[in-house]
């Protein structure tokens, strides 16, 4: 089972309608909400661990849990109203947002609240976005995080933990205090998912491949950037302490909105990992360089759907399966002499082409020999990453 804490939202979305000149229509979400609907949406065991408010729109948010199997166990009933985020939308431009958060229900989440002992079935803990930018929940959050994270030093099993910083500026007051405080939380982190959009902000100037590279070092076993239409990318480093690089394409689809792209992303690649028995800290060093792009790919082709509807709207796993089928994958071996051969049938003209399209893009996996290549050293939200980056684009 997956665990999703953080945020839970009412997501207020601007639009027109004949006769007036503008309103807001009300959709449920929050960053780690979203994913974990994503995840309940394909089947996956998941649970949400944060603060609801008893107010109609916290009935809301219970609701949609419940109709996508999202268990409630974790959940603590508050008094206090329900965050709301007013979003702008404008054609190619990213989603504008305003924040009502003082004294609200999620953002009361504290210490006090975090559970004595993690369900016996929690195999990954997920967690990040605005969450981390609000106190008491913030605290509350990273607590548990480094409780978890410890019992790798105690010789006990670790749930997988899943970190997606989801950063939204305008709720950051002090950037070099909260870059700091970010960079511990993914020495924490066994999965680092982050946008394009986030490493402008955090690491700008520095290349997004290098800044991903930065990332890995920082102690994370799997680092993955998400470039918006131009699919994702990861680097995998494995106990040997080898470097596997993959990227895998988005699926070309028309684009209404990006709310909740990132957010799918990463509850979809998570969904993948779990239902090929894939998520444990043993399993995820030992993936291979097919299973690595497919879950990638998996995860893009769920963002890009839920890009063609307005809103956090995930896909089922049934409409994922119905898109086209993965690209053929080429794999090249780098730094290795022995891999040379291998290398140049795929360079050859005959491959070029199916490189060329952009629907369906190969996948590049590269195993690095070592960290000491140094070549190893920014919502592409909730939602800045996967949505094919066309239009607009959210958290």
């Amino acid at each position: 089972m997956i665990v999703c804490c953080g945020e839970v939202l009412i997501d207020m979305v601007r639009t027109s309608l004949p006769g007036h000149s503008e309103c807001f229509i009300p959709f449920p979400g929050g960053s780690p909400f979203n994913t974990a609907i994503a995840i309940g949406r394909l089947g996956v065991p998941v649970s949400f661990w944060g603060r609801f408010s008893r107010d109609f729109f916290g009935e809301t948010l219970l609701k949609r849990l419940r109709d996508n199997r999202v268990k409630e166990d974790l959940i603590i009933p508050a008094e206090q109203n329900t965050t709301l985020a007013f979003v702008k939308l404008e054609k190619k431009k990213d989603p504008q947002y305003i924040f009502y958060t003082e004294g609200t229900a999620d953002r009361s989440l504290n210490i006090d609240d975090i559970p004595q002992k993690m369900p016996a079935d929690a195999r990954c803990i997920c967690f990040g976005s605005i969450a981390m930018t609000m106190e008491p929940m913030a605290t509350a959050i990273e607590t548990l995080v480094l409780r978890e994270h410890a019992l790798l030093s105690q010789g006990k099993p670790a749930p997988v933990i899943s970190f997606d910083p989801n950063i939204r500026p305008f709720m950051i007051k002090d950037k070099k205090s909260y870059v700091i405080r970010m960079e511990k939380w993914i020495s924490q982190s066994t999965i680092t998912k982050i946008s394009a959009e986030d490493f402008s902000f955090i690491y700008p100037g520095l290349e997004p491949e290098k800044a991903l590279q930065k990332i890995l070092t920082m102690g994370p076993r799997l680092a993955i950037a998400t470039y918006g239409s131009r699919g994702a990318l990861a680097l995998l480093r494995r106990n040997d302490g080898s470097i596997t690089r993959a990227e895998a394409p988005v699926i070309n689809l028309p684009v209404v909105d990006t709310i909740g792209a990132g957010d799918t992303f990463h509850g979809a690649f998570l969904a993948w990992l779990e239902m090929h028995e894939k998520m444990s800290r043993t399993s995820l060093a030992a993936l291979t360089d097919t299973e690595l792009y497919d879950a990638l790919f998996f995860a893009n082709k769920a963002a890009s759907i839920v890009c063609t509807r307005q809103g956090a709207d995930p896909p089922t796993l049934r409409e994922i399966q119905a898109l086209k089928p993965r690209p053929a994958a080429a794999v090249k071996p780098a730094a290795k002499p022995a891999a040379k051969p291998a290398a140049k049938p795929a360079a050859k003209p005959a491959a070029k082409p199916a490189a060329a399209k952009p629907a369906a893009a190969k996948p590049a996996v590269k195993p690095t020999t070592k960290p000491q290549e140094k070549k190893v050293n920014k919502k592409p939200t909730s939602e800045k990453t996967q949505k094919p980056a066309q239009p607009a684009k959210k958290k």
